[in-house]
Order: structure tokens, then sequence, then C-alpha cells
């Protein structure tokens, strides 16, 4: 008789049902496939597949297999989902682009940063790579728990050793159900570090480590593909409470091509952003007139790095359409930090001390359990020992005692009775061959024994004291730390809203250069010593083809600098926003920091301390003339510059000064013409004002210099040619303002047009520069004082076609001991000592 098919529908309760099957389906996901394990930073899928790699006998030191028999042991044995899932996963642990230390050496096409898929399972192969053996390490000694696999015919870890923090270094992503976590990737070094730091806090008694002493260790996540941070807030406070946002720019650097276009080159970019679809966006907002000023865009990357070329028109501002690009584009990017992860199977969001805490856990635990398992070890195999050396005593007896026994068993049982043995001894003895009767056989078994004896009581000390057992895991970390840690690939910049990173930057002295090109950086000012004058010099910079030096001064790190440039316009940078570079790099071109207008180049710099009321800034022009105006008046700079002063035409702002209404002015001019007057015969004007006539000019001339009476007790005039002098400067008596001033140089054709004059004291050193880079520094005391109308003496070897560029003034440091300044002999090397 048929059954009836309605004797099996059941009544269930919708609501009650969909509950539970989404409660358990939403668990699943959570524990066991979406989130990493707080103790390995692993995933499942990831733990399965380096789990099958170690079974598969796949390590470093083995030949790659076909990423297509990983897939199939990994879902056969531990993983039943699809084998594109598992693919996928294992080929993300292959990209140096996607994850920071690989954990997978992947041979064949694995995609690429372009978004480029890797090529079938089929084709490509795989193994371990070096640092993921010790993620697996000591497995085999008993460390972690096994579980049954998903249909009870294998057992797999449900976590590995991991005998480093994977969770931080390599960081994970995953979206679960109702929550995700987002953990970036670390440099390995700075978070072994950090565990170092907190053992040595355990071993010595310090007291709990501070999650404040962690930050100076970690200094923010470090991306594989490299970019800048801006700031530090937003990963301490990722840090601090498990979530924050942290700001990565892409790395660009403007050029500026012989033809008078810039070009912005890319040659890093933020964590995840795809490159292709980075260069179609920009595209995208060309044709749609968004960014106007790209004239071409082109991909140069290779093998040896990224390189995406951005080509602009000659009138555009490249610092406007980079900041376009940060905007509109991917070239900035924000990551958001979720630190969530599984601690006993539940998920929870913890600061970056719980995680290392939890670690080291983890640790301690590994650690324990692998020596619990050597000791087991050590103490059954001294046990054997101790029973063949007992045998070896008694030979002649345990030999009878075999010999006449009828079977092996009955032979064990007279053994156990008459030595006291036991059934494993009594059975290594009858194993026993003949050669360990020999007397090499038998020292060999007493000092093995004794070495284990040796061995057992160091395990059993490690058991019985924490500090020793932290002193253990120290000291591998430190190995794995040392065989595999390298430098940061992501630096962190600066934030222009972030007050905070200000204040981490020390006060200290520094000199900062500037190339007639636009090349800036800055130096520690013990960079450069003391001369004699006459001598060659040193390489100060490294220069293209007509570059050379023109601008040198000493500043603070924390001080103002303000760029008046030839359009009379004012940009301002602190001291420590100009990069760092050596004595023979040549910097950063200044278009990379300022935003410049087209056409635009920078004449003057000056450093300000402060913005007070009844102080100056007073300005004089190549065509003589000269303007004074309140500093309060340009307190607040924008980016994109400040009108300074109003020009005519073909008129040019040469320099600037920081004054106080009470000195005496002086102007010199190329022709040998110097005018001195008070600065009180200037009224103040507004900022955008155009000033009036400081010197009357012949035709052809025009003014090389300003300095203010106060600076120095001579005048030091230099020509082109490195002929230069003293005078003093009562020799030049105050007048009006708008006079032709009076001679202060005698030009001939061996010391050409004079170049630069600056105000000096016998104790003041300065700098000359010339168009070969070459710098000499010398102190004023050693330069001859004359007359107004001479030339002067050689103060600089030229060759026949190199001129003096600039000169500078140097200030010592008041702490410099006499025993500093003595100057090296002159010298008629290439290069003299610095």
């Amino acid at each position: 008789m048929e059954e009836n098919i309605f004797d099996k529908v059941h009544d269930i309760d919708l609501k009650k049902t969909m509950e539970t099957s989404y409660i358990d389906y939403a668990m699943s996901v959570i524990a066991s496939r979406a989130l990493p394990d707080v103790r390995d930073g692993l995933k499942p899928v990831q733990r399965r597949i380096l789990y099958s790699m170690i079974e598969l006998n796949n390590g470093p030191d083995k030949p790659h297999r076909k990423c297509a028999r990983i897939v199939g042991d990994t879902m056969g044995k531990y993983h039943p989902h699809g084998d594109s899932s598992i693919y996928g996963a294992l080929v993300n642990l292959a990209q140096e682009w996607s994850t920071r230390y690989p954990l997978v050496d992947g041979h064949g096409n694995f995609g690429s940063v372009d978004g480029d898929g890797a090529a079938a399972m089929r084709y490509t192969e795989a193994r371990m790579s070096k640092i993921s053996t010790e993620l697996t390490a000591d497995i085999n000694k008993d460390t972690v728990d096994f579980t049954p696999n998903f249909d009870e015919t294998e057992k797999e870890p449900a976590v590995l050793p991991a005998r480093y923090p994977n969770l931080l270094v390599n960081g994970t992503s995953g979206i679960a159900v109702g929550m995700a976590t987002n953990i970036p990737p670390h440099n390995l070094t700075e978070i072994i570090n950090a565990v170092v730091k907190i053992i040595d806090d355990h071993i010595e008694e310090n007291g709990e480590t501070d999650l404040e002493d962690i930050l100076q260790i970690v200094k923010g996540p470090d991306f594989p593909t490299g970019g800048e941070i801006l700031g530090n807030r937003g990963y301490e406070e990722a840090y601090r409470t498990g979530r924050g946002k942290v700001r990565v720019r892409g790395i660009t650097n403007i050029e500026t091509l012989a033809n008078g276009k810039s070009r912005i080159i890319i040659t890093e970019l933020p964590y995840m952003v795809n490159k292709a679809r980075l260069i179609e966006k920009i595209a995208e907002l060309v044709r749609d007139k968004k960014i106007d000023g790209i004239t071409e865009l082109s991909d140069q990357s290779s093998r040896e790095g990224m390189r995406v070329s951005i080509e602009l028109r000659r009138d555009a501002n490249a610092n406007v359409i980079l900041n376009q690009l940060y905007k509109h584009t991917q070239l900035q990017d924000t990551f958001g930090v979720i630190m969530l992860a599984l601690v006993n199977n539940e998920p929870r969001v913890m600061n970056l001390l719980e995680m290392l805490n939890h670690y080291l856990a983890h640790q301690e635990e590994v650690v324990t359990r692998r020596t619990q398992y050597e000791l087991n070890k050590a103490e059954e195999r001294a046990h054997i020992l101790q029973g063949l050396l007992i045998a070896l005593d008694n030979i002649d007896e345990v030999i009878k005692i075999i010999r006449g026994s009828k079977n092996v068993a009955i032979a064990k049982e007279e053994l156990m009775k008459r030595f006291e043995l036991s059934e494993v001894q009594a059975q290594a003895i009858v194993d026993m061959r003949l050669r360990a009767l020999t007397g090499l056989e038998r020292e060999k078994l007493e000092g093995e024994y004794n070495e284990l004896m040796a061995r057992i009581e160091e395990l059993k000390a490690i058991l019985g004291d924490r500090k020793l057992l932290l002193g253990v895991i120290r000291e591998e970390i430190i190995v794995i730390r040392d065989k595999y840690g390298d430098a940061r690939r992501t630096s962190v910049g600066f934030d222009v809203y972030d007050i905070e990173m200000e204040d981490l930057i020390p006060r200290s002295d520094v000199v900062i250069t500037k190339t007639k090109l636009g090349y800036i950086k800055r130096m520690s000012n013990d960079t450069f010593k003391a001369q004699n004058r006459g001598g060659k010099g040193i390489k100060g910079m490294q220069t293209i083809d007509d570059d050379y030096v023109e601008d040198l001064f000493m500043t603070s790190t924390h001080d103002y600098i303000m760029f008046f440039t030839n359009r009379g316009r004012v940009y301002r940078l602190k001291g420590y926003e100009i990069p760092e570079a050596g004595r023979t790099a040549r910097g950063t071109a200044i278009i990379n920091l300022l935003q410049l207008q087209p056409e635009e180049k920078i004449t003057a710099i000056i450093p300000i301390t402060d913005y007070r009321e009844g102080w100056y800034l007073f300005m004089a022009t190549k065509k003589g003339l000269v303007k004074k105006t309140s500093i309060t008046d340009y307190a607040n700079v924008r980016k994109t510059g400040l009108a300074a002063i109003t020009l005519r035409d073909e008129d040019e702002l040469i320099e600037v000064k920081f004054t106080d209404n009470e000195k005496d002015v002086l102007l010199v001019t190329k022709y040998g013409q110097c005018i001195r007057f008070n600065e009180k015969d200037v009224r103040s004007t507004g900022r955008t004002s155009m000033g009036v006539r400081g010197i009357n000019l012949s035709d052809g001339d025009e003014v090389v210099g300003m300095q203010l009476s106060v600076q120095g007790e001579y005048l030091l005039i230099v020509s082109e040619k490195g002929m230069g002098k003293r005078t003093r400067v009562d020799e030049f008596t105050s007048q009006n303002r708008g006079g032709k001033g009076v001679k202060c140089y005698r030009i001939m054709e061996k010391t050409g047009n004079v170049v630069s004059f600056k105000a000096v004291d016998d104790d003041d050193e300065v700098m000359i520069i010339n168009t070969d880079g070459i710098i000499i520094r010398m102190r004023c005391g050693d330069i001859s004082t004359l007359g107004r109308i001479t030339s002067g003496v050689k103060l600089i070897n030229l060759g026949d076609t190199t001129k003096v560029a600039s000169v500078a003034k140097v200030r010592l440091k008041e702490e410099e001991s006499d025993d500093e300044l003595q100057a090296p002999v002159e010298t008629d090397s290439e290069e003299g000592q610095v």
C-alpha cells in the first residue's frame, strides 16, 4: 500500500525555526569562516591550507607543488567548501602587495596590483614560505589541540603554534554577520620589540606594561605597498580603543621638465588600491573636466617598481592638480581599523596591548606544552638508558638469563625480577645489539644519559619558573625578528589637522639650502666645519646641469620659513616640514612643498619665530624700491600663498628683513654703489602696497642685496669672480633714501660685478657657494679689511667658467669651544676637509 506523503509533514513555528537557523548560520560564519583567531591571526581556511601543505611535505626547502593538489587536499580533508574560495585564500597569502610577509611562495601568475586575477590553479604552483614555517614550528610536539575534521576521518589543529604575532604582522580583513574585522599589517621588527618589552617588564617586575610604552615602539601600520600615513592620531586612536581611521596617501613627486612643463610621478599607492582602476578614474575626471590641466597619463611600471606619469599643461599648477587627485581619487584613501578577533571562539574588539597580551598568553601555553612534551620524551629515554647501563654493569648475568630463557617473554620477566626493571627497560635490553658491549658505545650511552639528566633539570626549571619560561619565548622571538625583520615601507607624515605631531618634533638648529632650480633640503648645522680662505671647499650638493645652491641659512625646526617669490607673493612652511637630506643629496623640488603658480620662483627666504606687534618686514626689490609692513599683516598665510608686495613690470623682490623700526638699512648694487638710510625714512604701508624708492639706480644697474647696520661691524662684499673684502660700516654715512649712494666696491675685469654682500663681525663665518655647487666656509676675521673704493683679495679659487653664486652668513652656536673652531690647513686637493 502506498504511504501517505502527508504523514511526513510536520507543523512548525516558522519564526522560531528562522531564528534558530539564522543564529546557527551567523555563528558558523563568525567562528568558522570570516574572523581570525587572536592567537595565530588566521582564519580557518588559511590555517587549513598551511596544515595541508605541512602534510604534503610542501616546505620552503621542497619543490613547488601544483596549487590544484594543495586545494584538493584542503577541500577533501578539512574545508568542505568551494575550491575557488580556497584557491582565492591561497593566492592572497602569496601576493606581496596583499600580504606584508607572504605565507605562501607562489610560482606562476598570481595576479597583479592592477587587479588581474591569478591563473587557474592547474597552472600555478606553490609551497610554504620560510616565515610560514615559524607559524607551524613544533606543531608535532603536542603544542596545540587537534580536533576532528568535518567527517571525523582526520585530525586538524584548532590553532597553529604561531611563533610570531601573525595577527598584527600580516593583518586581516573579514566580513561576518553583523560584524567585520579590518586589522592593518605591521612591521615585524616593531611588533616583536613590543612583545619583548612586555616580557622584559614581567621579568624585571617593573609592573604591567603601559599602552603608552607600546606606542613608543609601534609607529603605526606598515602596509606592503608603502605609502604615507597622514599623522598619528588615527592609528593611535585605533590602538587605544580598537577602532580608528588611518588616512593613507600615495607617494608622489613633481618633476620639472626642461621645456618648463611639470609632471606628477606616482611611485607608491595606498594599501588595497587598484592601480589600473585609479588610472581609469583619473582619465574619467579629465574627460568630465573635473580636473583641468592633465595632458598625458601613462603607466610606466616595470619590474623595478611602480611609476605612473601624469604630464601637465605648461600653465597648470602641479600642487593644485595633486590636491584634486587626493580629493577625487584613491591616491589618498582611508583605512578603517576594526581590531576584532576571536578570543576563546568569541568575537572581541581589542586594543593593541590586549592583542599582544593574548598572543603572549598563547606562547606561554605553547612553550609550556612543548617543554612538557620534551621533558616526557627525555625522561622516557633516560629511563631506557638507565636500564641499558644496569645491563652493561651486569652483562655476564644478563647474558646468562637471556640464554637460559625459552623465549623473549620469559627472558624479560626474569630480567625485571632480578634487576627491578620496568617492561620498557627489559625490552630495550633484549633488543640491545652486541656492539653496545664495546667501551666506546658504553661511553656514548653514559654521555647521552648525563646530557639527558641535565636537560631534564633545565626543562623542569622552565616549567617551575614563569620568568625562565618568558625568557625562552624572548630568546626565540628575537631570533625570528633578526632573521625576518626588515625596514618600514610606510612612512608617517604630517597631518595639517594633527597638532600633536608638531609636539613630537624636537627643537634643533638646522641648515636650509635651496638651489637655483628650486631643490630644497634640511641638514643638521654641524654638517660643515670651518676652513681657511683660499681653499677648494667641499662638495655640498649633487646638482644637475646649470643648477647651483642659491640660498643657505640657519634656523630652527619649529620656526616659520617664509618664502617670497619673484611675483611678490609669500608662502610659509615650518622648518620640520622641509624634508631632511644628506650633505650630498640634491633635496626635494620646492614645487612639491609649495603651491607655486606657473612661472613663479622663490627669490627670498626668511625665518620667523613668531608674529609680534611693533615688528616689521622690510623689503627691497631689484629696481631699488623698498617697503615696510607690520609683521602681523603676514600672520595668516594660506596654503595657496598671500600677496606680499605689488611689483612693477620686470621688477623682482630680492630681500626681506625682520626689523623693529630702529635700524639703518644698507642697499648695495651690482655696479658697486651703496646707500645707507634709516628705516624710519620709509613709512609703514599695507601688505599689498608697492613701496617707495630706496636708491636711484644707473641704467642697467640693479640691487644685489639689503642688510641692516646692526647685523655686523663690517660690510663683506663679494664679486662674481671670487674676489672680496670687508669695509667698516662706519665708512658709509647715513643719508636720505632715494639718493645715488656712494661707491663701495672697485669693479675691474678680474673682479666682475658684485654678487652679494653681508654685514659681518670678526667672529662670524660665511659660506661662499659657486655655480658648481662647491661650498667653502671661512671666518670673516680672516678676510682683509679695506677701504670703500677697493677690490679686495681672492676668497675662493674658481675655474674659467665658474662664478660665485651666493654668500650666506653662518652664526656659531654659543656652546662651541675654541678647539672646535680650529680650521684645517689649506689644501690643493679636489675637495677640502670638512
